[in-house]
């Protein structure tokens, strides 16, 4: 089961990366906010959805460590594959996640980020039960 948890591992933080990569062009100015937060803010996103754009990109990083340390992928952050329940927190928010972009207006925020969302939820609980 090792070998399935740690394929599981390394696919989730390919797409917290890929999600951070997205956040990271929504912080730099992309103009792609009628595919976020709704579509209420078209184009270019103000300058405080773009802070917490930035902010959300550094908390995806690590999201994306902790699944790979978690499934001993990787050494660092050292201790983290003793979290044991905490975490369970990962795939529950990413659950919630999920429902809050099934609720958009948005068509790419129901669809892909979603889906993303859903198998990341699945991804990061199988780690969390097979880790």
């Amino acid at each position: 089961m090792q070998g399935l948890t740690l394929v599981a591992a390394i696919v989730a933080a390919g797409l917290f990366f890929a999600m951070s990569a997205f956040q990271v062009a929504l912080a730099a100015g992309a103009p792609l906010g009628d595919h976020v937060l709704g579509g209420r803010f078209p184009g270019t996103l103000p300058v405080r959805p773009r802070l917490f754009s930035g902010i959300a990109a550094l908390l995806l990083i690590c999201l994306a460590l902790v699944v790979l340390a978690r499934a001993a992928a990787i050494g660092w952050p050292a201790g983290i594959s003793g979290l044991g329940p905490a975490f369970w927190l990962i795939p529950a928010f990413l659950v919630l996640n999920t429902i809050g972009n099934l609720a958009s207006t948005s068509r790419l925020e129901r669809t892909v980020f979603a889906a993303t969302t859903a198998l990341l939820a699945v991804l990061c609980g199988f780690v969390a039960l097979t880790a």
